[in-house]
């Protein structure tokens, strides 16, 4: 968020406003870092985690050199693991001591990336605030089964299943996809079986978000990489090439192209009216015994109505 218009003297109020707010909103704490830069941010969203207002603010100090030694260079926003290492291998185990380190070595030691973190952390802003937010490139559905599955028809119902939550997830960002991955794998710490992991892509003629077309093809590759004498812990989908939907007729377009769009978002609304899976497709099975155990899982207080606490007087 951009607080630049505001007086340096007021942010930190502001933050702790905005904190407030979203604790009174949903009912969850959250901590808020204020900085001149991302990085920075990053190390005050640290710092703000173990106060008990949950709010930081660098902004108005001239000296954050204090601050900076006391962050691990693990804990800097940007640097992995195997950068951890290598700075720790070359003297730099904390935020200080990777401001102060020559931009040139920097540079020429590590990459851009790294130089622009050490620039970040001298208060010179390099990465850019993202206002938009970008759509996905490609989208995943992947769930460990609540049991091990031996059956084509009981493997195909998932995979089928994990098709229609992809597709009518790029089609709410209105995206069609272009390729789709299925990958089945069974569990590599069971002994008394073999392991077997495999996928398969295939390129759709035209890019699509038509669920019937999605699962028909997931289906035809299932077919292709199922094994009989395995147990089956895993499987999911990759919808890939994803991008707008711009509603372009092609060559091969027809009124059935038509027909199929309106019944993809009548089973949409439907769907987000009355549940998830209120109409589905025959192939994705009805008593999905091999869904995953979800009896020990959280409620989602904030977001599910129906787990909403019932208090009685």
């Amino acid at each position: 968020m951009d607080l630049s218009n505001f007086p340096d003297d007021e942010v930190e109020k502001i933050g702790k406003e905005i904190r407030e707010t979203v604790l009174q909103w949903t009912g969850i704490p959250t901590s808020i870092g204020i900085a001149k830069t991302k990085t920075l941010s990053k190390v005050a969203n640290h710092i703000a985690k173990k106060k008990q207002s949950g709010v930081t603010s660098l902004i108005g100090i001239d000296n954050l050199d204090p601050i900076l030694e006391k962050v691990e260079i693990n804990d800097v926003w940007g640097v992995g693991r195997q950068l951890t290492k290598f700075y720790q291998k070359n003297g730099i185990y904390n935020a200080k001591q990777l401001k102060n380190k020559s931009n040139t070595w920097i540079k020429k030691s590590s990459n851009v990336l790294g130089s622009r973190t050490a620039m970040e952390l001298r208060g010179i802003p390099c990465i850019n605030l993202e206002t938009s937010q970008t759509k996905r490139k490609s989208c995943v559905v992947s769930r460990s089964f609540g049991k091990r599955i031996e059956k084509f028809q009981e493997l195909k119902e998932a995979v089928a299943n994990y098709c229609l939550n992809a597709s009518e997830k790029i089609r709410s960002e209105s995206l069609v996809a272009k390729a789709i991955t299925v990958f089945v794998r069974t569990s590599p710490f069971q002994r008394n079986f073999s392991y077997y992991s495999n996928a398969k892509t295939i390129d759709f003629p035209i890019a699509t978000n038509n669920s019937i077309e999605i699962v028909k093809t997931a289906v035809s590759i299932l077919e292709k990489i199922f094994k009989n004498g395995y147990q089956y812990q895993k499987a999911g989908v990759m919808l890939a090439g994803l991008r707008n939907d711009d509603g372009r007729k092609n060559l091969f377009s027809s009124e059935k192209d038509e027909k199929i769009k309106s019944l993809m978002q009548s089973i949409d609304n439907t769907n987000y009216r009355y549940g998830r899976s209120t109409l589905s497709l025959a192939s994705a099975g009805v008593h999905k015994k091999w869904n995953m155990r979800r009896q020990y899982s959280s409620k989602i207080d904030t977001a599910d109505f129906y787990c909403l606490p019932t208090i009685r007087a």
